[in-house]
C-alpha cells in the first residue's frame, strides 16, 4: 500500500499452477528471463552477466529446494518491510500530526530513486536503460501505483491499523474478481465463502468503530480498488513491457526504477495543486531531527517493499499477494492498538478478530 512497490530467481511454479500458468490465459511472468535477477546478485553473487541466457528447466532441477522456499522467503522479506513502514507512516501522519502526505510520499519514493540509481552507476545492481516506448507503456502502471500510495496515506492517517487490516480484506475480494474476468481464474467454494465472511467483518467491524470517520473511510475504499488494480494492472503490462528493452527483459530493479522515478513528476504535480508546499513552509515539525530521522527510514524501507512486493508477486500471483498484504498486518493491528491507545469496545474487538479469522480460512482455502 502504500506503497507499496512488485525480485526472484528463476520461478519456482509448474506449469500447471493456476495462478501463473497458461491454463488461465497467461503465462508465467517474465518467462525465459535473459537478465540476472535481484536475488541472483544478492544470494549468488555477480558472477552472471546482463546478457546471460538463463535456461529455465535446468534451474528447476538444480535448485528445487530454492523454489520451493521462494514464496516462504519473498513473503517473509514482504511482511517485514510492509509491516515496519505501516508503522512510521502512522508515527509521521498520526502522532506528528503531518498532513501532506503526497510530500511524504514524494521523499520517499525520492530517497528509493537515488538509492537505485548510485547502485546502477556503481555496478552492483543492473538498471535498464529507460526509452520512451518503456515509459508510456509504465505510466498507467505509475499512475495506480501513486494513487494507491497516496489513498494509503490518508486513510492511515484517519483509520486505526486494526481496522485498515480488516477493510484491506476487501482488496483480496476485488483481487479475485479481476482474476476471473481479466486472467479466467477460478476459485474454489471454499475461497468464495472465505471472502463473503470477509465482507461481513469488514461491514460489522465499520458498524462497530468508535472512532469511525467517514473521510478515512472513502480513503480506505479507494486505496483497496486502487491496490486490486495495481496487483493486475502490474501483472499484465511485466511481459508488454519487456517488448521494449534492449535485452528482451526488464530486471527487478528496473521495475522499482520506473515505479519511485516516475512518480516524482506527478507527486510535484499533486503537492501544488494540494497546497502542501505552503503547509510544509509553516509547519514546525519539519524542524525536529526525529521527525527526518523516522520519515527517512520510511523512505529506506518503501525502496524494501518495492523490491519484496514484485519479487512476492512474481513468487504467487495477484490475490496470493493481495492476501497476505492483509495477513502481514495481523500482529501490527494487534500492536497498533496499543501503542496508538485505540478506543475499542467489545463488538468492535469480536469485528476484529472474526476478520482475522476470516483472513486466516482465506489462506487455509487458497492452499487447499
Amino acid at each position: 500500500m502504500s506503497s507499496d512497490f512488485k525480485l526472484d530467481a528463476v520461478k519456482g511454479h509448474d506449469s500447471e499452477d493456476p495462478e501463473v500458468g497458461p491454463l488461465n490465459g497467461v503465462h508465467t511472468i517474465l518467462p525465459e528471463r535473459r537478465a540476472t535477477t535481484l536475488s541472483d546478485r544478492l544470494f549468488r553473487g555477480s558472477r552472471a552477466g546482463h546478457g546471460e541466457i538463463v535456461s529455465i528447466p535446468n534451474e528447476k532441477r538444480g535448485h528445487g529446494s530454492a523454489n520451493k522456499s521462494g514464496p516462504l522467503l519473498s513473503g517473509t522479506a514482504y511482511c517485514i518491510s510492509s509491516c515496519s513502514m505501516i508503522l512510521l507512516n502512522k508515527v509521521v501522519l498520526s502522532s506528528y500530526n503531518f498532513n501532506a502526505g503526497v510530500s511524504l510520499m514524494f521523499y520517499q519514493n525520492l530517497i528509493s530513486s537515488v538509492i537505485v540509481v548510485l547502485l546502477g552507476f556503481s555496478g552492483v545492481v543492473t538498471v535498464e536503460k529507460l526509452n520512451w516506448k518503456l515509459v508510456r507503456v509504465w505510466i498507467p502502471v505509475n499512475i495506480i501505483f501513486i494513487s494507491m500510495l497516496v489513498s494509503g496515506m490518508y486513510s492511515l492517517k484517519y483509520v486505526n491499523i486494526a481496522m485498515v487490516t480488516i477493510l484491506k480484506n476487501v482488496t483480496n475480494i476485488l483481487t479475485a474478481i479481476g482474476e476471473l474476468y481479466l486472467f479466467r481464474k477460478h476459485q474454489s467454494q471454499k475461497v468464495w465463502t472465505a471472502m463473503f465472511l470477509m465482507i461481513i467483518s469488514a461491514i460489522s467491524s465499520g458498524i462497530t468503530d468508535i472512532s469511525f470517520d467517514t473521510l478515512g473511510y472513502a480513503w480506505q475504499i479507494s486505496n483497496c480498488i486502487l491496490t486490486a488494480s495495481y496487483s493486475l494492472t502490474l501483472r499484465r503490462v511485466m511481459d508488454e513491457a519487456k517488448k521494449y528493452t534492449r535485452s528482451g527483459s526488464l530486471n527487478e530493479v528496473s521495475m522499482v526504477l520506473l515505479n519511485n522515478l516516475l512518480s516524482l513528476p506527478f507527486a510535484a504535480f499533486l503537492i501544488i495543486m494540494f497546497d502542501e508546499w505552503e503547509y510544509i513552509k509553516s509547519v514546525d515539525v519539519i524542524k525536529l531531527p526525529t521527525f527526518w530521522v523516522i520519515a527517512t527510514a520510511s523512505g529506506l524501507l518503501g525502496l524494501a517493499i518495492s523490491f519484496t512486493s514484485m519479487w512476492f508477486l512474481h513468487q504467487t500471483g495477484p490475490t496470493t499477494y493481495s492476501l497476505v498484504g492483509s495477513l502481514n498486518k495481523i500482529p501490527i493491528s494487534l500492536a497498533g492498538l496499543v501503542l496508538f491507545k485505540v478506543p475499542l469496545s467489545l463488538p468492535n474487538l469480536f469485528s476484529i478478530l472474526f476478520g482475522l479469522f476470516a483472513g486466516i480460512f482465506f489462506a487455509k482455502a487458497k492452499m487447499s
